[in-house]
């Protein structure tokens, strides 16, 4: 029976999410997997009622749904030959798989029920009996979904480890996978060096593990997008694991481009709606396919896009448009006049015109909402408006991250005042895009956790008067190590920093 599930193999989302509007017609097709009796290693008691519970909300969101459940190696190739055939280029389409997961070597693998009880120096028995997590990815990638969706909910202790014996090298579960293509999104149940919980007390009656209960529910809630979704099902997830003073924070690696509304998909059709639910299929085939999603009106392939910005005076937000513009207008909301961006003193050559100012200003105390953006074609006609979200704490996050991507130099400094001191002010400046900062003095495994202090939404680059931006060092040190966990949940490479 499982109680607690470890941070390597948590439940992983990935979501390769591409918004263009598909050439051809859309339908959305499923496949989720659920393995319990496990041969040789330890068995699961919820694996399969969570991979249930996932189908039973893919249906109700549209999507077309293949269950299978306790699958060993050749079975699992050949549920994934059949969603291989199932999927065609501009599908959604959604995996899910709950069970045992192992990483090795910085790859994830997906453990059929028949896997060896393999120990040290086998990792190659594992390797060759399991299913390699990435190849997945690839697949659909190779089959051009226009969405795809894979959950991975693997997040329990090293099925290898038995009494007597030494355990098979690994962590024990799943990796983070952190890099992922542009448009991809990844959702784990719990955070680094965190436990997950399958049930809150002993009498807790649910079937499905605390995470796995809070995202479906979260996932179909109508109107939220997927980014949204993590992060109440984040909220939700730490406070009940609270209840219980035990710390689980799902975290969330966000490489989207636009945002998805998966709720808001499944209803825009009243046929949708109205059709009464198919039974879900076993391996043998698909359902048939759903009816074709009708873009909006105002859809173009050439939607703009958004960059947030946040500086001492406020929001600077940079709209990106693949079309030649003679002008650019925006507003917030969906009532009151458009306004003007202005334009450069710059010649754009492809319109041999003036180039509009592709930025605008928002306070800093601007609350969430949407940005209606509207340009003027090269051919004088007027396309949208389209709607791009403003969500102040992910926007701020994301651009904190950013920076401190590219200026991994600057993390830490030394400086020999009265002793050997290293500085920490850049990471203080732009830390409310981190959640733990870890060094090693002369050593590459940071163990040491940096004193932070919060995140002003206010006034988040200033560093508080009473804050000390530095560590005093023995004078002998050679180098420190430094490690990030981010907001979001990933993990940076060790940096080393020498005097």
């Amino acid at each position: 029976m499982r109680s607690m599930r470890t941070w390597w193999a948590c439940g992983l989302v990935v979501l390769s999410l591409l918004l263009a509007p598909a050439a051809q017609a859309e339908k959305r097709v499923a496949l989720v997997v659920g393995n319990n009796d496990y041969k040789f290693v330890p068995k699961l008691q919820k694996a399969v009622n969570d991979a249930r519970t996932m189908g039973d909300t893919l249906k109700q969101l549209g999507f077309n749904v293949m269950v299978a459940e306790n699958l060993n190696r050749q079975q699992f190739s050949q549920a994934l030959l059949a969603f291989d055939s199932a999927v065609e280029a501009g599908d959604t389409a959604f995996f899910f798989y709950a069970g045992h997961g192992f990483e090795i070597a910085g790859q994830n693998f997906l453990l059929p029920t028949d896997v060896p009880a393999a120990t040290e120096g086998q990792e190659e028995l594992v390797r060759d009996a399991s299913i390699m997590a990435d190849r997945i990815i690839e697949r659909l990638q190779n089959k051009k979904a226009r969405t795809s969706i894979l959950v991975f909910d693997a997040c329990r202790n090293n099925p290898f480890e038995r009494a007597g014996t030494r355990a098979v090298a690994g962590g024990g579960g799943l990796a983070p996978m952190t890099q992922l293509p542009e448009g991809v999104f990844s959702v784990f149940s719990a955070g680094p060096r965190q436990t997950a919980l399958d049930r809150l007390s002993n009498d807790d009656a649910n079937p499905n593990s605390v995470f796995t209960r809070t995202f479906a529910k979260e996932l179909t809630q109508p109107g939220v997008n997927l980014v949204q979704v993590a992060q109440r099902t984040r909220r939700v997830v730490s406070e009940l694991a609270e209840t219980v003073r035990h710390k689980q924070i799902p975290v969330y690696f966000d490489q989207m481009v636009d945002d998805v509304f998966l709720n808001g998909m499944a209803k825009g059709s009243a046929a949708a709606d109205n059709k009464p639910a198919e039974p879900q299929q076993k391996l043998a085939a698909l359902p048939p396919v759903s009816a074709p999603r009708i873009p909006p009106p105002n859809e173009s392939l050439n939607a703009p896009i958004a960059m947030f910005s946040r500086h001492n005076g406020g929001w600077t937000v940079t709209f990106s448009i693949a079309d030649p513009t003679l002008g650019i207008s925006w507003r917030m909301g969906e009532a009151g006049e458009f306004r003007e961006t202005g334009f450069m003193d710059v010649l754009d050559p492809r319109t041999r015109k003036r180039m509009p100012n592709p930025s605008i200003q928002l306070p800093a105390d601007a609350p969430a909402g949407t940005i209606e953006v509207r340009y003027v074609d090269a051919g004088g006609e007027m396309q949208g408006p389209f709607p791009i979200r403003f969500e102040p704490e992910a926007a701020l996050v994301r651009d904190q991250r950013k920076i401190l991507d590219m200026t991994a130099t600057s993390w830490l400094s030394f400086r020999e005042f009265n002793g050997l001191l290293v500085y920490y002010t850049h990471l203080m400046s732009y830390r409310c895009a981190i959640r733990e900062v870890r060094i090693g003095i002369d050593s590459a495994v940071p163990d040491k956790v940096l004193s932070m202090p919060g995140c002003d939404m206010k006034d988040p680059i200033a560093i508080p008067s009473n804050a000390t931006p530095y560590l005093k060092l023995p004078p002998a040190t050679k180098f420190v190590s430094v490690e990030l966990t981010y907001r979001d949940g990933s993990v940076s490479e060790i940096k080393s920093f020498r005097r």
